[in-house]
Protein backbone atom coordinates (compact mmCIF):
# COMPACT_ATOMS: atom_id res chain seq x y z
CA UNK A 1 0.00 0.00 0.00
CA UNK A 2 1.56 3.23 -1.15
CA UNK A 3 2.60 5.56 2.20
CA UNK A 4 1.94 9.59 2.63
CA UNK A 5 3.34 12.12 4.82
CA UNK A 6 1.09 14.44 6.34
CA UNK A 7 2.76 17.58 7.39
CA UNK A 8 -0.13 19.62 9.33
CA UNK A 9 -0.25 22.93 11.37
CA UNK A 10 -2.60 23.76 14.16
CA UNK A 11 -4.79 26.60 13.18
CA UNK A 12 -5.67 29.22 16.02
CA UNK A 13 -8.97 27.31 16.51
CA UNK A 14 -6.99 23.90 16.66
CA UNK A 15 -4.73 25.38 19.39
CA UNK A 16 -7.33 26.03 21.72
CA UNK A 17 -9.61 22.84 20.73
CA UNK A 18 -6.23 21.09 21.61
CA UNK A 19 -5.50 22.96 25.01
CA UNK A 20 -9.34 22.43 26.35
CA UNK A 21 -9.25 18.20 24.78
CA UNK A 22 -5.90 17.30 24.19
CA UNK A 23 -7.38 13.54 23.88
CA UNK A 24 -9.32 14.87 20.85
CA UNK A 25 -6.00 13.31 18.96
CA UNK A 26 -6.70 9.88 19.45
CA UNK A 27 -10.34 10.10 18.26
CA UNK A 28 -9.24 11.81 15.22
CA UNK A 29 -6.85 9.18 14.59
CA UNK A 30 -9.98 6.52 14.57
CA UNK A 31 -12.05 8.47 12.62
CA UNK A 32 -9.04 8.71 10.01
CA UNK A 33 -8.74 4.39 10.78
CA UNK A 34 -12.11 4.51 9.90
CA UNK A 35 -11.83 6.29 6.71
CA UNK A 36 -9.47 3.93 5.22
CA UNK A 37 -5.94 4.63 6.33
CA UNK A 38 -3.28 3.76 8.81
CA UNK A 39 -1.47 5.72 11.18
CA UNK A 40 1.90 4.13 10.70
CA UNK A 41 3.89 7.05 13.11
CA UNK A 42 2.53 10.16 14.42
CA UNK A 43 4.96 12.84 15.78
CA UNK A 44 4.86 16.34 17.33
CA UNK A 45 7.13 18.81 15.99
CA UNK A 46 8.26 22.06 17.23
CA UNK A 47 8.92 24.81 13.68
CA UNK A 48 6.86 25.15 10.50
CA UNK A 49 4.73 22.45 10.74
CA UNK A 50 3.52 20.95 14.64
CA UNK A 51 2.36 17.39 13.25
CA UNK A 52 4.52 14.96 11.40
CA UNK A 53 2.07 11.68 10.28
CA UNK A 54 2.95 8.87 8.33
CA UNK A 55 -0.18 7.10 6.76
CA UNK A 56 -0.76 4.22 4.46
CA UNK A 57 -3.58 4.21 2.45
CA UNK A 58 -4.51 2.31 -1.05
CA UNK A 59 -4.43 4.89 -2.61
CA UNK A 60 -4.83 8.92 -3.71
CA UNK A 61 -8.71 8.71 -3.40
CA UNK A 62 -8.58 7.35 0.16
CA UNK A 63 -5.98 9.81 1.53
CA UNK A 64 -7.61 12.81 -0.17
CA UNK A 65 -11.04 11.85 1.70
CA UNK A 66 -9.03 12.10 4.65
CA UNK A 67 -7.13 14.94 4.49
CA UNK A 68 -10.16 16.96 3.24
CA UNK A 69 -12.53 15.89 5.92
CA UNK A 70 -10.07 15.94 9.07
CA UNK A 71 -9.02 19.69 7.16
CA UNK A 72 -12.58 20.69 6.38
CA UNK A 73 -12.62 21.47 10.45
CA UNK A 74 -10.72 24.45 10.68
CA UNK A 75 -8.23 23.27 12.75
CA UNK A 76 -5.31 21.69 10.79
CA UNK A 77 -3.92 23.29 7.72
CA UNK A 78 -1.93 20.08 6.20
CA UNK A 79 0.59 19.46 3.33
CA UNK A 80 0.48 16.15 1.71
CA UNK A 81 3.33 14.53 0.37
CA UNK A 82 3.23 10.54 -1.30
CA UNK A 83 6.25 8.62 -0.10
CA UNK A 84 8.01 5.39 -0.80
CA UNK A 85 10.42 3.41 1.60
CA UNK A 86 13.69 3.57 1.13
CA UNK A 87 13.86 -0.47 -0.42
CA UNK A 88 11.67 0.24 -2.55
CA UNK A 89 13.21 4.10 -3.68
CA UNK A 90 16.47 1.83 -4.29
CA UNK A 91 15.05 -1.16 -6.23
CA UNK A 92 13.28 1.41 -8.32
CA UNK A 93 17.18 2.90 -9.01
CA UNK A 94 18.04 -0.61 -9.52
CA UNK A 95 15.36 -1.53 -11.85
CA UNK A 96 16.21 1.67 -14.01
CA UNK A 97 19.73 1.40 -14.24
CA UNK A 98 18.97 -2.36 -15.69
CA UNK A 99 16.63 -1.28 -18.18
CA UNK A 100 19.00 1.37 -18.95
CA UNK A 101 21.78 -1.24 -20.00
CA UNK A 102 19.50 -3.35 -21.99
Amino acid sequence: MPYYCLLTTLTSEGRKSLKKSPGRIWDVNKEVEQMGAKIIAQYKTLGPYDFVNILEAANMSVISRVVIEICSRGTLEPMLMGAITIEDFVKEIQTANAVSKD
